[in-house]
């Protein structure tokens, strides 16, 4: 038997034979895996979602055109018209035609648009499209709001900008799925097949020998740790809290290094001091000669909190430095590789961070308006606590928890423990 999963896939992938292949069958990379794999067992079947909100004066959008525009960039990208479906014990992605459903979303007495919007997406069913479309308003007088939603597994970071351009592209075009050539289209297949199996081919030899042991010893004091007291939830509340800060930006921006020691300040209040707390947070790109396909290739990479220690920037930005050298292993060879080296670890990770930069962001423009970026919280997360921070002119920094396992006042308290120990740049306001 072959000693990599990722080795261990691509032979049962390629087992699958000419038919399957030819039909259009396509692989799954490690990150899709991963939330494949989450998904099937989540105890509700959940899938992790990608949801950008975009408020729009009332009467803007075209519906017509707008589900037009997005069924033209399924049709183009395959990540956006797959499903992801199982084989002969083998995950998969299924290629079908586009698509795209624009959804008007009503508002039930008391709601608003964001509060309806929530509710919709609360109700998202994992077996459909990849893509998908929801408008609300609230009141004749009252901004729309459209949601562009997007499973996970059909997306990452670093196509979400690219969509939203595109989309905007074709809507001011008045283009539709009509005008995509099949040629065009199977071309398209091929050239996210390929970057695909290059994704899996880099998979496979980021999970050597010498990888697996430095991730087994960097992640051998693991535990999962025994689930935390709290009080019971307000009937009512909604399943995650939030609190962010805004503060004053270097040029710059802050140091990864010093974010992950934030998120240990963090993790040390929630979990006390003497935990190793994984904190997961995405990482990586497009594998080498592969062309820039829309889909899935970030990989959840692990970093292991010791809350017995002090926040100490230049030992962080070493083992920091690192684990990137390593960051290509895939998130279950590093579990494995992990339980290998001790750690009594599922693969749960007890934190999340993403970073983002706003000076790379493009709004939505539909004809002549541009959509106004807008935030909706209050939706389910796949860690205790989250925290996402925006770089650019100001230091957007937001944490979000699950309710389920945090009480309010003791993840505000974490939120404080990690604002405090970042570097400091000037007051907060």
């Amino acid at each position: 038997m072959l000693s990599s999963i990722t080795g261990q896939y691509l032979a049962r992938y390629q087992r699958l034979g000419a038919p399957d292949v030819a039909a259009g069958l396509l692989p799954v990379t490690g990150a899709q895996r991963r939330f494949l794999l989450v998904r099937s067992l989540d105890p509700a079947g959940r899938a992790d979602i990608v949801p950008m909100f975009f408020a729009f004066p009332r009467g803007t959008v075209d519906q017509v055109r707008l589900r037009a525009a997005a069924n033209h960039l399924a049709a183009r990208h395959p990540a956006l018209r797959s499903r992801p479906c199982v084989v002969r014990a083998t995950p998969v992605l299924r290629p079908g035609p586009a698509d795209v459903p624009l959804d008007q979303v009503a508002c039930a007495p008391g709601e608003d648009a964001h509060d309806a919007l929530r509710r919709t997406l609360a109700g998202w069913v994992a077996d459909g499209p990849p893509l998908r479309l929801f408008l609300a308003q609230h009141g004749p007088d009252a901004e729309e709001v459209l949601a562009v939603v997007l499973d996970h597994t059909a997306c990452d970071g670093h196509s979400l900008a690219r969509i939203v351009e595109e989309l905007g592209a074709a809507y001011r075009d008045g283009l539709g799925p009509q005008d995509v050539a099949p040629a065009e289209a199977a071309a398209e297949l091929a050239t996210y097949r390929d970057a695909v199996l290059r994704q899996l081919d880099a998979e496979e030899r980021a999970g050597s020998p010498r990888a697996l042991a430095y991730w087994g010893e960097r992640l051998g004091a693991v535990r999962d740790r025994a689930p935390l007291p709290r009080t019971l939830p307000t009937a009512g509340e909604l399943p995650t809290g939030a609190t962010e800060l805004i503060l004053p930006s270097a040029p710059s921006g802050v140091a990864f290094p010093a974010l992950l020691d934030a998120c240990r300040a963090a993790a040390a209040v929630l979990y006390g001091t003497d935990a190793v707390s994984p904190i997961g947070y995405p990482w990586g790109g497009r594998p080498a000669g592969a062309e820039p396909v829309l889909g899935c290739f970030l990989n959840t990479v692990v970093f292991p909190a010791d809350t017995s220690r002090a926040a100490a920037p230049d030992v962080t930005a070493t083992e920091w430095w690192d684990d990137l050298d390593r960051a290509d292993t895939p998130f279950d060879e590093v579990v494995r590789a992990a339980r290998s080296g001790g750690a009594q670890w599922s693969g749960r990770l007890d934190g999340l961070l993403t970073v983002d930069d706003s000076r790379h962001r493009v709004p939505l423009r539909l004809g002549a308006v541009a959509g106004r970026e807008v935030h909706i919280g209050g939706r389910q997360v796949r860690a205790p606590f989250a925290v996402s921070v925006t770089q650019g002119p100001e230091l957007h920094l937001r944490m979000v928890w699950d309710r389920a396992v945090l009480d309010d006042r003791a993840a505000e308290d974490a939120f404080a423990a990690l604002c405090g120990a970042l570097p400091a740049e000037a007051p907060a306001h």
